[in-house]
């Protein structure tokens, strides 16, 4: 079998983390067996359709690394791949099935469409009751002539429907639940659970990705297939990704699409990760795995019935591995427009990089850390008692007052230099490090964490800041 995939996203927001998820077990499947990922936008409910959704669709899976290989692409050459664009294939093939037996011209009004008798407004319409579906062709060819409006319904035979799901198993239905539902609306658009089945046909595609929330529907597409006579595709439905226990994550409700993580300062590599592990096990204790790796230990067997709940603490943790294991360099180039935009003071930014890059979770986090170097904010002055560095009033202002005289005393402003000071003290004053060094940090930085120590962050404000911070500190002791 020659395995061709596909993802098709409606454009009506922004890409959001089960959308994305998706789009990444589609890739994985197709990469994973040598074949082939599509793209089809599926823009056929205009009154869903927001403007710019479909450049945020391609501009994600570019930055992802989710590249297609048929479809729609960012450049504008947007193909044969666009619903909107398709719809006399869809018109035609609705046609075609009601000439086979599987659908049928329905004329009716919207209001003739319920039986409720009822004012209630939260009252569920009762399915459609097949009215239309006895007429006689040569009533419907009047009422065609006359130039009714009209929709193509879908006729569900008597009986049970049955297939199997690669992560449910075999589920059957009894078909007197389904409802005839509507093929092609009366604007000569195909709904979506038309247009998809005809698409998936005729791009030959031969594995489906979607939520579990399509569980339901899958019966009525097969009853499609075989009116058609077309073979089925082999079905994956997904559980759905959840805020906690009893909330799923949605766009209509403001929940993380991939470009607010972003925004929120986790890296892509991490996002990604994160999301594939969202209802997906590779198996055994590793949890870290870069998209080539992902395709070589990707399995269907893996995929979870249970739903996934989006843990922001492991994503956390997740990103904040991604970022110990870049490089200085690495880390230097994505975090200096935001050091540069954060650090006022003219300074070495690559140590500045250095010291946060094991400290950060997430890049946000870097503002917050960084903003001392410009000004110290009022601090309480119980920040320089401390049980664990055996630190106090007394002996902090002791402490402040030996550094300002050693770093006074320097003449070439260096970081070795400093330091070499400092641990100098420290022996000759016969105390632990944590002593001299913890109320130099809270005196210079007004914070009790901080990247770096007090030597480093003397070395990067300067003497003459340095001098001065710590003669405040000392008239505030």
């Amino acid at each position: 079998m020659t395995v061709r995939t596909r993802f098709a996203p409606s454009p009506t927001g922004y890409m959001h983390v089960g959308n994305l998820r998706t789009a990444l077990y589609t890739y994985l499947i197709a990469r994973k067996y040598n074949g082939t990922f599509i793209l089809r936008i599926e823009d056929t409910d205009q009154n869903r359709f927001i403007d710019g959704a479909t450049d945020v669709i391609y501009k994600t899976l570019k930055q992802t690394g989710l590249v297609h290989d048929e479809g729609p692409d960012i450049g504008g050459n947007y193909g044969p791949y666009i619903q909107s664009q398709r719809r006399e294939i869809y018109k035609e093939y609705a046609e075609k099935l009601v000439e086979l037996g599987g659908a049928y011209y329905c004329f009716c009004q919207k209001e003739e469409k319920t039986e409720i008798d009822t004012d209630d407004v939260h009252a569920i319409p009762q399915k459609y009751d097949g009215r239309c579906s006895h007429l006689t062709k040569e009533e419907i060819a009047t009422k065609l002539a006359a130039g009714e409006k009209y929709v193509i319904r879908q006729k569900i035979p008597s009986g049970h429907t049955s297939f199997d799901d690669e992560v449910f198993g075999h589920i059957t239905v009894d078909n007197n639940d389904l409802d005839d539902g509507v093929l092609l609306k009366g604007d000569g658009l195909p709904t979506y659970n038309f247009a998809n089945v005809v698409d998936d046909h005729l791009m030959e595609i031969t594995h489906v990705v979607r939520g579990s929330e399509y569980l339901s529907s899958t019966p009525k597409y097969n009853i499609m297939y075989d009116a058609f006579g077309w073979e089925k595709p082999i079905y994956l439905h997904v559980s759905p990704v959840m805020k906690n226990q009893t909330e799923k994550l949605s766009k209509r409700h403001g929940d993380a699409s991939f470009e607010d993580l972003i925004n929120k300062g986790y890296l892509m590599e991490a996002i990604i990760n994160y999301v594939a592990l969202c209802g997906w096990s590779p198996g055994g204790e590793r949890e870290k795995y870069s998209l080539d790796e992902m395709i070589e230990a990707f399995d269907i067997k893996g995929l979870s019935k249970s739903p996934a709940i989006f843990d922001i603490q492991k994503l956390n943790w997740l990103n904040s591995e991604y970022i110990r294991e870049m490089s200085v360099e690495q880390f230097y180039e994505i975090v200096e427009p935001i050091l540069k935009e954060n650090i006022k003071i003219n300074t070495d930014l690559k140590l500045i990089a250095e010291l946060l890059k094991q400290r950060t979770e997430k890049l946000t986090d870097i503002a917050d850390q960084v903003g001392f170097f410009n000004e110290i904010l009022d601090y309480p002055v119980d920040y320089y008692i401390n049980k664990k560095m055996k630190t106090d009033l007394e002996n902090s202002k002791f402490a402040l007052i030996k550094i300002l005289g050693v770093l006074s005393a320097i003449t070439v402003w260096e970081k070795q230099v400093i330091h070499d000071q400092l641990m100098a003290l420290v022996e000759q004053l016969g105390l632990k490090n944590g002593q001299i060094l913890y109320p130099m940090r809270v005196a210079l930085s007004g914070k009790l964490v901080t990247p770096g120590g007090g030597g480093e962050i003397a070395y990067l404000l300067g003497k003459e800041e340095t001098i001065l911070r710590l003669e405040t500190a000392i008239q505030l002791l």
